[in-house]
């Protein structure tokens, strides 16, 4: 089956920095990434619905969002902050996401969504309205990383290629096929994408730097948007892969790890892994 939805996950920082955390600043430009959300949502008078369950600091993540949105002429906005399971499956939260053209998923922890929202109510209804509506799914960072199957739950950048250094869990799986990483240039987290990849051999990284995302139509097919790059790690030649056999804590070697880089515009196509490079304008041949 096809998704007729849209699923957008974002790198972080999509606010064009004016500060150094995400948590409070939003700088909205006409081509930022929230106007695909808004665009692809169906425009300005779109039911957008804010969840800031990943964040500890729920109030000022929304609001920044409520903002954002708004400064794009966005109206018709709502804030769902699902704090525990039970709450993802009250007529009230259901309601909500009936009635949402689109939901957008804030930074945090990705662990807190998977633990309050998958495989209740409103789980099985994103996941519906999904596969069977033009309905937007877009998440930053936390957000994004959530979308996946098998989900980055955490792990440490500094221990980069020791076995152990990345931690595993389960997402909404609404991506298949990936494993996503965010802040990925900024905060150096080649060595987590390439334990995920492993230990998950069959699967492909996907590291989003900051202020930029991908547009999922279709499932097995994505374009590039932001002013970032984003890096496909495909394990799918693998020479060698020690992860197996290898004590907690000592370093891993990889052999033949494909990567690409792909920036704004890009195209890729999962099933075959391959990608469509953006046409530029002759003077620059």
């Amino acid at each position: 089956m096809v998704p007729k939805g849209v699923l957008i996950p974002i790198g972080g920082n999509e606010d064009k920095g004016l500060e150094h955390s995400e948590n409070y600043t939003l700088d909205f430009i006409e081509d930022s990434i929230l106007s695909h959300v808004v665009k692809e949502a169906g425009g300005p008078d779109a039911n957008i619905v804010i969840i800031p369950t990943a964040s500890s600091i729920p109030k000022e993540v929304s609001d920044n969002y409520l903002k954002g949105f708004s400064q794009l002429g966005c109206s018709n906005l709502r804030v769902l902050d699902i704090r525990n399971r039970l709450q993802s499956s009250t007529k009230e939260t259901i309601k909500i996401l009936e009635n949402a053209d689109a939901v957008m998923f804030s930074g945090g922890n990705q662990s807190k969504i998977s633990k309050f929202i998958a495989g209740t109510d409103a789980h099985e209804l994103l996941v519906h309205r999904y596969e069977n509506e033009r309905f937007v799914i877009a998440g930053t960072s936390a957000g994004a990383m959530a979308m996946s199957e098998q989900m980055i739950a955490g792990g440490s950048s500094k221990e980069s290629l020791n076995k152990g250094a990345v931690l595993m869990g389960k997402g909404l799986g609404l991506v298949k096929g990936l494993v996503i990483d965010t802040h990925f240039i900024r905060r150096g987290r080649f060595g987590r994408i390439a334990e995920a990849m492993a230990i998950h051999p069959n699967l492909l990284g996907l590291g989003l730097a900051e202020d930029t995302g991908i547009v999922i139509e279709e499932r097995n097919r994505f374009k590039v948007i932001g002013s970032g790059m984003v890096l496909i790690f495909d394990p799918s030649n693998l020479t060698h892969n020690n992860h197996s056999i290898l004590p907690e804590g000592t370093p891993i070697s990889l052999g033949n790890l494909t990567v690409h880089v792909l920036a704004n515009g890009d195209e890729f196509t999962i099933e075959d892994r391959k990608f469509t490079v953006c046409a530029i304008d002759a003077e620059y041949i």
